[in-house]
């Protein structure tokens, strides 16, 4: 899910140019590629694109060949076919990237929409292709109901989301921001309530989007449920959740760690939806040790880390 840019997430441009690949049914997948080594896919949030990964690039790409796509109807690329860009067609198009990269030991990093996009390739796929996964801050079901708690804010069920997407279709970029400045999270609260002008940047690039493939989008991650997905993950899988989030209490990052076998959780308190962009030192660093690691010394742990100044 989208979050407004905050102090430290300023944009870098560096020269690495953006190149495409066509999906099974002929749309263009526009991704960037870097560096040299063995692959890294690293997969976006809803409304963001490859950008949202150009603050680790620095660190990656000297050992690592990184893939950083823009999501199909993401990026603010035009659409050329008529597919709905629902997440099971962007966890084929994940096949399709791996396919024409003829890619596999494949570390994936998925942020938000990326991490649900993950959990849709697996429950397709299983863990074909992938050597280990990054799970950044993500339920696997949004909604909630009388026996699940742990979706968005604990109470958004299917009459608030029918509601939510009623919201995006009268006024698409205010209603993105409203879902993460009025939730869980004190700081984006006070933020958009008593600044809505620090939000103007991320309202601008809202609006330049076609809102029509994002809503598609979301109500296709409305529909999705990933709970028995986790069991089948049979990789070592890194989790890093925002002790703060936006969108998820603590219990949800519990929740997915119980039901992965071979798991380590990362909390970052003080942070929100995007725990990488606040403490991205320890972000990096915590993803290297991961991947670094040898498979077989992974066990399952939880560690907390304190908030950053």
């Amino acid at each position: 899910m989208f979050l407004p840019a905050h102090p430290r997430a300023a944009i870098l441009s560096l020269p690495y140019p953006m190149t495409h690949f066509v999906a099974d049914d002929g749309e263009r997948i526009h991704v960037k590629i870097s560096g040299d080594g063995p692959p890294i896919a690293m997969l976006h949030g809803w409304t963001a694109s490859h950008r949202e990964w150009a603050p680790f690039l620095e660190q990656l790409t000297s050992d690592y060949r990184v893939y950083r796509w823009d999501a199909r109807g993401h990026g603010g690329h035009r659409l050329l076919c008529d597919t709905v860009p629902t997440v099971q067609r962007m966890a084929r198009d994940l096949r399709n990237l791996f396919d024409h990269y003829q890619l596999d030991q494949v570390i994936a990093v998925g942020h938000s929409l990326g991490a649900l996009t993950l959990w849709q390739y697996i429950m397709e796929n299983g863990c074909r292709n992938l050597r280990k996964v990054c799970i950044i801050d993500q339920s696997p079901k949004l909604l909630t109901d009388d026996s699940w708690l742990n979706g968005i804010y604990g109470d958004f069920d299917r009459e608030r989301s029918t509601v939510f997407l009623r919201h995006l279709a009268s006024d698409f970029a205010e209603s993105v921001l409203r879902l993460g400045g009025m939730g869980l999270n004190q700081r984006a609260r006070e933020k958009y309530r008593d600044h809505p002008q620090s939000l103007d940047k991320a309202r601008k690039w809202l609006r330049e989007q076609d809102p029509a493939p994002l809503i598609a989008c979301w109500q296709s991650l409305t529909e999705a449920d990933y709970r028995a997905t986790l069991d089948r993950i049979d990789i070592p899988a890194l989790l890093v959740y925002g002790g703060a989030s936006n969108y998820y209490r603590s219990e949800t990052a519990h929740y997915v760690k119980s039901r992965i076998a071979n798991a380590v959780l990362h909390v970052y308190e003080g942070t929100d939806h995007s725990p990488h962009q606040w403490q991205r030192e320890r972000f990096i660093r915590d993803l290297r040790d991961f991947i670094d690691s040898p498979s077989s010394d992974r066990r399952t742990v939880c560690e907390t880390s304190p908030a950053s100044d």
